[in-house]
């Protein structure tokens, strides 16, 4: 998806638990009935281990038409992760790639040097209510890989690996948790898991990964003795275990991993370590010499001009 224009997020009570080190608020943004609550970048911190940009798309319900529908628009140095907890989304690449991402399911283009993608509902389902709600995030590549060829990868709901017990069920994403790993390829260690407790249930974050968070999605858990409703993003100190109680039925997303080589220059889709290489990009998708999606060639995003 597109990196849509909209206020930073601010930091919020960093003081809040001994055992996190920020609390990131996301500020939302309606896009016309459709709202984004974007927690990365922030003023305060830019990654989470690989973790660049994180949005949180809706929840929203459309009667008719309205809805996602990003044209086609490239990226470069970044790999764009697309996880839906509700609705559909029809994804085409200038891979080839087309595919429909439903819930559960896990989208992992790797931009590399240079891709070009579009993101939209199919015709059919906007004739009819429907519903849309996820997180779209994007994680930046090691310098090693900034340059590598695009890939495209999606794996079903079915084949992501999920652990149930006491309670807790989570499936793992990205990386590896509790002994479970995901089959999706990561340029850097990772971890990305989506985690569900009942009313009552405990769930252990690791501590071996340096750059560690949650955000929460739904209900309200507690980390030792603080309480934390919805769309937060909770920042944990390194080396320190966390246990996280749900105090009633709770839904958060795990993330992190090892930290990036250093830090990254954002603008509008393309994340890179070289302002040059921006620049290139830049003036490359203006004189139109990205390769085209094949089966949405019409329409494309111009270049900001900003």
């Amino acid at each position: 998806m597109t990196w849509m224009p909209g206020k930073d997020p601010m930091p919020g009570d960093a003081g809040a638990c001994d055992l996190i080190d920020m609390i990131i608020v996301p500020r939302a943004r309606d896009l016309g009935g459709f709202e984004v609550r974007r927690a990365l970048p922030s003023p305060k911190r830019q990654m989470i281990g690989p973790f660049i940009f994180f949005d949180q798309m809706g929840p929203a319900e459309f009667l008719e038409s309205g809805g996602i529908d990003v044209r086609p628009h490239p990226h470069i140095g970044l790999a764009t992760v697309t996880y839906l907890f509700d609705g559909e989304i029809h994804h085409r690449d200038s891979l080839g790639s087309d595919q429909v991402i439903r819930p559960g399911d896990l989208n992992w283009m790797t931009a590399g040097k240079g891709i070009v993608h579009s993101e939209r509902e199919d015709p059919a389902r906007k004739t009819m209510p429907r519903k849309i709600f996820g997180i779209q995030s994007w994680v930046a590549l090691p310098k090693t890989h900034e340059e590598s060829q695009p890939v495209f990868e999606h794996h079903g709901a079915a084949g992501l690996p999920v652990l149930s017990d006491g309670g807790a069920t989570v499936r793992v994403i990205a990386g590896e948790m509790y002994g479970l790993r995901s089959p999706v390829a990561t340029a850097t260690e990772t971890i990305y898991a989506d985690a569900t407790l009942a009313a009552g249930g405990r769930l252990p974050i690791d501590a071996s990964h340096e750059e560690r968070a949650i955000y929460t999605v739904d209900g309200e858990i507690e980390i030792a003795g603080d309480k934390f409703g919805p769309g937060q993003l909770l920042v944990f100190k390194p080396g320190d275990p966390i246990t996280v109680t749900a105090n009633d039925n709770a839904r958060f997303l795990v993330l992190g991993g090892e930290p990036m080589d250093g830090p990254r220059h954002i603008w509008w889709n393309f994340v890179s370590s070289s302002k040059e290489k921006i620049e290139q990009a830049k003036e490359d998708w203006k004189r139109r010499r990205f390769d085209i999606v094949p089966g949405d060639e019409k329409d494309f995003i111009p270049l900001p001009e900003r």
